[in-house]
């Protein structure tokens, strides 16, 4: 893997390919089509604001893979990256990082987008937008992804428009809300968007489609609609999900009452997603999305999984731990804060290990998720509880994959804001918070005995006004138990694992679900 701070240079293997310029790499969907069109023999450009995130991807490795640092409100960096590729593809979504400003947002980092592709003479842009049904109802969602589409075809460089409904997927937003919602509640009382059709489409057949364009001229300038071979309402897809699960029929009520603010406040105390991201999506399901045409199945044929089969592959996926991408590692990861000057409270604790720095950071590497923080797990799903209430993520997030982790991913309410192997783990809190505050792992390999290393454990807050002090002076009595006990069971488990070698991952299959 090369990293680019400078003008790209001439691409490795298949030389007789130019490579594919991709953005949102480190998203969903972006995620999994870069390992899709390195299959399909494509080399790949991507260009990524951290590239950090990149770095525990296995394809990334791969010497058909460029990763370049840049942002898109950089136009003429971005044109110098674009230069020498065939074409480009548009996966980037500023929901996450841009909040309620994402319309606008998206709408200018299209245009700009659009210009350097024109600049650097790309042959044609491929995106992914929205289906839905034009007129006023369109909800901002859908709405604003129909502006990115104009945006973009607002140069001479064509543009290939894919356009999918919900998209089923482990760890997709849509597919975590329906199976929450399903899990947590036998009874539910919902919007009239429940009865809405929409045809759901497996990630796997979108990648599928995403991949063929390439391989498909007569795609070239089109809009395509894509979707499965099911058209269900979500209340038929609630059902669908519950029998998947193995659980009773869900009673499912719908009322004229229920608006999208308080759809989205409810999905965020009850799913993992925030009300940030969940309002949005609540909004774009009272819209009818239902394919207006089959062309896209036409010109680029496959095999469309139903809503039962693309539910079934997904859970499958959950709980073989074989998640490829989760859409809570999409968006910014900001720098670290200034811990120079100002107030900085610091609990720092150490204790030796019977274990090698290898034991101990497999073990350190399996904090939050369903295994939990090592000690006062009442604690921690209390101040989860309290955080959902107050609009942050909660413990429900969850992480990809239990005993591996990656710079940017979720840990919970927290992310991996730094990660060196056998040394050092870093994590950023996400939750409510009267101030900033990071979790650091440091292990400190004894020179002379192999078997044995000091864990250094530090929390560091820096407050904001007096309620961020009051806040840090009132939970001092619990560090002990919260910390402390955090790192004695750290310390117990690499202890007992000490003689295990290095879990073997897991081999993912061919395809994304």
């Amino acid at each position: 893997m090369t990293m680019h701070d400078v003008k790209p240079k001439g691409h490795t293997g298949c030389a007789d390919r130019p490579p594919v310029f991709l953005t949102g790499a480190t998203g969903y969907v972006g995620g999994r089509l870069a390992p899709r069109l390195l299959e399909a023999d494509h080399p790949i450009r991507c260009y990524v604001r951290s590239p950090g995130k990149l770095s525990g991807r296995s394809w990334a490795k791969d010497p058909r893979a460029e990763i370049m640092a840049g942002d898109l409100d950089d136009r003429d960096r971005l044109a110098d990256a674009m230069r020498g590729c065939a074409c480009a593809y548009y996966l980037v979504h500023s929901m996450i990082s841009a909040g309620s400003q994402y319309a606008s947002r998206d709408h200018c980092m299209a245009e700009q987008f659009a210009q350097a592709a024109a600049d650097s003479a790309i042959k044609r842009i491929i995106y992914l937008g929205g289906l839905g049904e034009l007129g006023d109802g369109l909800s901002e969602h859908l709405a604003s992804r129909r502006e990115v589409e104009t945006a973009l075809a607002s140069t001479s460089v064509p543009v290939t428009v894919l356009r999918a409904a919900m998209i089923i997927g482990s760890g997709s937003a849509s597919f975590e809300i329906l199976r929450y919602l399903v899990e947590r509640l036998p009874i539910m009382i919902t919007p009239r968007w429940v009865s809405t059709e929409s045809q759901p489409i497996s990630i796997r057949n979108v990648i599928g489609y995403l991949v063929d364009c390439l391989g498909t001229p007569e795609t070239i300038g089109r809009i395509l609609d894509i979707g499965g071979p099911d058209v269900v309402t979500y209340r038929q897809l609630m059902q669908i999900m519950a029998e998947a699960r193995g659980l009773r029929k869900r009673v499912v009520i719908p009322v004229p009452v229920l608006t999208p603010r308080l759809s989205s406040l409810w999905i965020h105390l009850i799913t993992p997603l925030s009300s940030q991201i969940a309002r949005p999506l609540a909004e774009g399901l009272r819209n009818r999305v239902v394919c207006g045409n089959d062309e896209a199945q036409r010109l680029m044929p496959q095999e469309l999984l139903t809503v039962r089969q693309s539910i079934d592959a997904a859970l499958e996926k959950i709980e073989r731990s074989e998640i490829e991408t989760i859409w809570s590692a999409a968006g910014a990861l900001p720098g670290d804060p200034d811990w120079a000057g100002g107030t900085v409270f610091t609990d720092e604790r150490s204790m030796p290990v019977k274990a090698s720095a290898e034991a101990i950071f497999r073990v350190v590497c399996r904090v939050g998720g369903t295994h939990g923080w090592y000690a006062a797990g009442w604690l921690w799903r209390m101040r989860g509880m309290i955080d959902r209430l107050l609009g942050g993520p909660g413990l429900r997030r969850g992480r990809r994959d239990p005993e591996h982790v990656a710079f940017g991913e979720a840990l919970d309410f927290w992310r991996v804001a730094g990660i060196e192997p056998n040394r050092h783990l870093k994590l950023r809190a996400e939750m409510k918070l009267p101030g900033e505050a990071l979790l650091e792992f440091r292990i400190d390999s004894d020179p002379g005995h192999a078997e044995n290393a000091t864990l250094v454990q530090t929390a560091r807050f820096r407050p904001r006004g007096l309620l961020g002090i009051l806040y840090w002076y009132s939970l001092l009595p619990l560090h002990h138990f919260v910390f402390g006990g955090m790192l004695r069971g750290i310390r117990s488990a690499a202890e007992v694992r000490a003689g295990d070698g290095p879990k073997a991952q897991s081999p993912g299959g061919n395809h994304s679900s």
